[in-house]
């Protein structure tokens, strides 16, 4: 299927590695202009390596901590400079660390807010100038399913990545009449470095084996596993496709059966 993808201009964030890395080569594979965004300069030479291998696309390349204002106001600007243009982004960044409400000072809470909620804000108003020039203008979201049904230990992602969800919605309403779609796509337990640490977390706190954490977290799935990043992507390109034009506003969960709830 043409996803009609092809000399679209792109800037995929948290994208040296897990569901970013996956969606940036998604993304390449259909001929899209990719820039591709992460914190570590070594990791994301890597990551370009192996989608330019993979594809045949050479990313290019921004890295910055886009947790920061000024950084993720030029990492987008650089993306805008060097691909002549924005019509796709991605916003993402990883998530917080596991800790027990009353765990959490100030401080965490703070950096949380700055990753999980700031972190998309400003990336988004950042692209909007650019986002408005667009015709196939088209904003995704990076959540988790845990926005609707709360992970435990997980108080600080719960909390915070709800928040995005709103910001996606109010979005999608207010520059609805600009062609410019916002959806947010929520993944449950996939496949990633961040997942196989909060195992770790787990069995350490459960003083079990990390093996054992992951079969019982897969039976939560009809599909008893967990996802791969790969079936992630596909949903975010899809989104961010010209074939998605009349989608927008959709917080759409990608976890194999795992939300149990009707909405």
């Amino acid at each position: 299927m043409d996803l009609k993808l092809k000399g679209l201009c792109a800037l995929v964030c948290g994208a040296s590695r897990g569901l970013g890395f996956a969606t940036a080569q998604k993304l390449a594979a259909e001929g899209v202009n990719l820039a591709i965004n992460s914190r570590n300069p070594q990791n994301l030479m890597e990551a370009a390596s192996k989608i330019e291998a993979l594809t045949g696309v050479k990313p290019l390349t921004l890295p910055g901590d886009v947790t920061k204002k000024e950084s993720a106001e030029e990492v987008v600007q650089r993306a805008i400079d060097g691909l002549g243009g924005l019509d796709l982004l991605t916003t993402n960044a990883g998530g917080p660390p596991p800790a027990k409400f009353e765990e959490i000072d100030d401080t965490l809470w703070q950096s949380a807010f700055e990753l999980c909620l700031m972190m998309h804000v400003r990336l988004i108003r950042a692209a909007l100038p650019a986002l408005r020039q667009s015709k196939a203008a088209s904003v995704v979201t990076f959540t988790s399913y845990s926005a609707k049904q709360p992970i435990p230990n997980l108080i600080l992602s719960n909390t915070l990545r709800a928040g995005v969800l709103g910001l996606t919605k109010s979005l999608s309403q207010e520059y609805g009449a600009l062609g410019i779609r916002f959806n947010s796509v929520l993944p449950a337990w996939i496949e990633t470095e961040r997942v196989m640490t909060l195992m770790e977390s787990r069995a350490q706190a459960n003083k079990t084996s990390v093996e054992e954490e992951i079969e019982k977290q897969a039976q939560q799935s009809v599909f008893g596993r967990m996802g791969t990043a790969e079936e992630l992507a596909n949903a975010v390109v899809f989104l961010l496709s010209p074939l998605a034009s009349y989608i927008t506003g959709v917080m759409l969960t990608v976890d194999g059966g795992m939300y149990k709830a009707l909405y």
